[in-house]
């Protein structure tokens, strides 16, 4: 890899960085070109160089963000490991994602229907891979073949686990609640939700 190109990655992930943290500090609607130049330490024309719009920088930001979600769902693949430990392993990679950013992740849910490219392609990524690897893993642990029951289960195991990481401030902060460890969390869930398994 040339200088060049290498300078060009790294000014390249320091914009996309600054529009991270700037959407997660200030939301989407106040994002502006010139406050990524700014916070990146570039200029409006490198910005419009690289990315050519305000909306494919965010998109392009949001999908490196969002990739970083996908990588968790390998651990489900990973056939030595017991089924149980496999689904705690991705469980907590999960919300180590979310922890990172929970402002973000909050508001790209709270825009609800897909508003960039990336979160419409996340969304696919979970209908076709990720739920499916859950799903699996889930029947693998329960023995369990309804579909629609399957879902439910998901559903469960996604809210108990991912709200928590999500509300954490807002329950420290608003009303006093400490919310546990995650890896406490989890063996609490696992110890009632599997505990006949």
């Amino acid at each position: 890899m040339s200088q060049v190109d290498k300078n060009s990655g790294e000014t390249k992930a320091k914009i996309l960085q600054a529009t991270l943290d700037l959407i997660k500090s200030e939301g989407f609607e106040s994002v502006t070109v010139r406050k990524i130049a700014a916070d990146s330490g570039t200029n409006v024309a490198l910005v419009n160089y690289y990315f050519g719009s305000k909306d494919r920088l965010i998109n392009e930001a949001l999908s490196l963000f969002l990739s970083s979600f996908q990588g968790t769902f390998d651990l489900l693949d990973d056939r030595a490991t017991a089924p149980k430990q496999r689904l705690k392993q991705f469980l907590t990679s999960y919300v180590e994602v979310i922890q990172q950013y929970p402002e973000l992740v909050s508001r790209i849910f709270a825009l609800g229907g897909a508003v960039f490219t990336s979160q419409y392609e996340y969304g696919q990524f979970l209908r076709n891979i990720g739920f499916a690897k859950v799903q699996t893993i889930l029947q693998e642990i329960t023995g369990e073949e309804n579909v629609e029951v399957l879902m439910m289960m998901i559903m469960q195991l996604f809210g108990a686990v991912f709200l928590p990481a999500l509300l954490r401030s807002i329950l420290a902060t608003g009303s006093g609640i400490e919310v546990g460890s995650i890896d406490k969390q989890i063996d609490l869930l696992f110890a009632r939700y599997f505990h006949e398994m």
